[in-house]
């Protein structure tokens, strides 16, 4: 079988999907991006293709050695898409947000989608079901959250999240995870809502890092994909390395 690696830099965490055929096998973690790092990925899978999207300044070396042992593709704005992207400035369009694009057009072709990314940002995606990627928005995400109330007052500990969240909170841990998370679940609503009034049929999808923490809470019919930037990678990387 054919072994692909899509490579998702982002700035939390770098991670790579392990691709046999259109099969998604296992998605694993890095410790670093050094050259030896992924010379054992190399080794271990024995890739024939190859994908990095990366938001952040990554080590050089490790593109010059996946374009020596691999069909290589950074994805970048000049990406062959499947989609379009009507916007002004689409270079500043962020590689994991053309990935996410990638997917919803993939799996579902002809259809409104929006797409939510829970990462170190909350990114809202609109793809339209005529293939153009739209825009949306971008707030803080969950970490961030939490890391400024510790940051911007003198007396809030930093909290870690949880998914069992209590609407009403009993001390200061819970008060906080409370309006943070429950406040990220009403955003999502608030946005998806606001988008059913102006589209009356798309699909809603969920993503990112931080889903467990957040898909309970959201009210609205969200169907949650923790794989969904790694399949869009993988479907960039078969228009862009044949």
């Amino acid at each position: 079988m054919a072994v692909t690696l899509c490579f998702d830099f982002g700035n939390t965490r770098r991670k790579v999907a392990v691709f046999e055929n259109a099969d998604l096998k296992e998605a694993i973690t890095l410790s670093d991006d050094n050259k030896d790092t992924v010379e054992k990925l190399i080794k271990e899978f024995k890739p024939v293709k190859s994908i990095l999207s990366s938001v952040v300044n990554h080590n050089p070396e490790l593109e010059e050695l996946l374009l020596q042992n691999t069909r290589f593709h950074k994805l970048n704005h000049q990406t062959r898409l499947a989609f379009t992207t009507p916007v002004g400035k689409p270079e500043t369009i962020g590689a994991d947000r053309l990935a996410i694009a990638a997917a919803a057009v993939h799996y579902y072709p002809n259809q409104h989608t929006l797409v939510i990314a829970l990462g170190s940002c909350i990114t809202y995606n609109f793809i339209s079901a005529q293939h153009a990627f739209l825009g949306g928005g971008i707030s803080p995400g969950l970490e961030m959250r939490l890391k400024s109330l510790q940051h911007y007052t003198a007396l809030l500990p930093l909290v870690k999240p949880d998914a069992d969240v209590p609407l009403i909170g009993y001390d200061t841990t819970t008060n906080i995870l409370s309006g943070v998370i429950k406040g990220m679940a009403y955003e999502i609503d608030g946005f998806v809502d606001a988008y059913r009034a102006r589209y009356e049929n798309f699909n809603v999808l969920l993503t990112g890092g931080d889903l467990p923490y957040l898909a309970a809470h959201c009210k609205n019919r969200i169907f949650a994909d923790p794989d969904l930037i790694y399949k869009g990678l993988y479907a960039i990387s078969e228009v862009n390395n044949s």
